[in-house]
């Protein structure tokens, strides 16, 4: 009997340690496939910031050499400092923080977490069809309504002051507002009905249970809404004239169009990239700092429709 199974058997494993090799084999391609395509993926957006960077270090004759430099050399690092004081850099950073960014910022946040509490957890008429409503909102592109805003903004006087992008913002954002719903969806109805039990409040509940939970999801929403804060330049363009009130968008712009008007004076562009640089790297921190968090939010946020 065994000589006969024997040779059964062999070409039987042979056969099981080939298609193994072969898996592996495959495993292996597949891997170094995925390596090369984020390599040339993460070059492909790096790169850009690199540029920036190196280009804020060279002087006038490396900026324009050809072939390009890529590694400055020698270095100016004291053209982050000309380029800040070659306009009024300060009180534009000024006016980007305190009177635009963080205001904005909170207040979005706080709204929008009051609105998604209501219709994430609290049961009422006409709750889903609202929510709805509010999302459609986000199909519609804001230069639709970008000329109607501002002829309210105009009648209510609001121009040349930063009324139009603190007071919306009492009234949160669709976008966010659908993010931390189906954060709060998430979390057991459990606990809510407990905390009612006990006589927590509607925001009792929110603040005390809810927002300590919501840690990533709300994560992803301050670096969001503070980035679009931080970057607009079409919002300011639009209601803000005035020089000494504008945020740091304006300001590089307004460095650009002195270079051209003078010609392209000397260490125009590395100066320029210069600023660039600074008013790029508050974000650039945030992110890498709150990297795990943002990440965890990204990924835990809306998993529950």
């Amino acid at each position: 009997m065994t000589t006969v199974s024997q040779p059964v058997q062999r070409p039987r494993q042979g056969q099981l340690a080939q298609r193994a090799r072969s898996t592996s084999t495959m495993a292996l391609v597949g891997k170094i496939s995925l390596f090369v395509v984020l390599l040339i993926l993460s070059i492909t957006w790096i790169f850009p910031l690199f540029w920036m960077v190196s280009s804020a270090l060279k002087d006038d004759p490396q900026v324009y050499t050809v072939p390009p430099v890529l590694i400055p050399n020698p270095a100016y690092w004291r053209n982050f400092i000309d380029a800040w004081y070659r306009l009024d850099f300060n009180t534009a950073a000024i006016n980007s923080v305190f009177r635009y960014a963080l205001p904005v910022t909170l207040l979005t946040v706080v709204s929008s977490v009051i609105v998604a509490y209501g219709f994430a957890k609290i049961r009422w008429r006409g709750r889903e069809a609202l929510f709805w409503v509010c999302i459609a909102t986000m199909m519609l592109p804001w230069q639709v309504t970008m000329v109607p805003l501002f002829i309210i903004f105009k009648h209510l006087g609001w121009i040349n002051t930063y009324l139009p992008f603190v007071v919306p913002a009492f009234f949160g954002h669709p976008y966010f507002i659908f993010l931390l719903r189906q954060f709060f969806r998430t979390v057991p109805e459990e606990l809510s009905e407990a905390a009612r039990i006990e006589g927590a409040s509607e925001l009792g509940i929110l603040f005390r249970i809810l927002v300590p939970l919501s840690k990533p999801a709300l994560a992803v929403v301050l670096l969001f809404r503070f980035l679009w804060a931080w970057n607009d330049y079409l919002g300011p363009l639009i209601y803000i004239n005035q020089e000494n009130m504008q945020p740091l968008a304006l300001m590089i712009y307004r460095l650009r169009t002195i270079a051209l008007s003078m010609g392209n004076t000397a260490m125009a562009y590395p100066h320029l990239m210069a600023v660039s640089t600074i008013v790029a790297l508050p974000v650039i921190l945030a992110f890498v700092f709150a990297q795990r968090t943002f990440i965890e939010g990204i990924s835990t946020t809306g998993l529950k429709g």
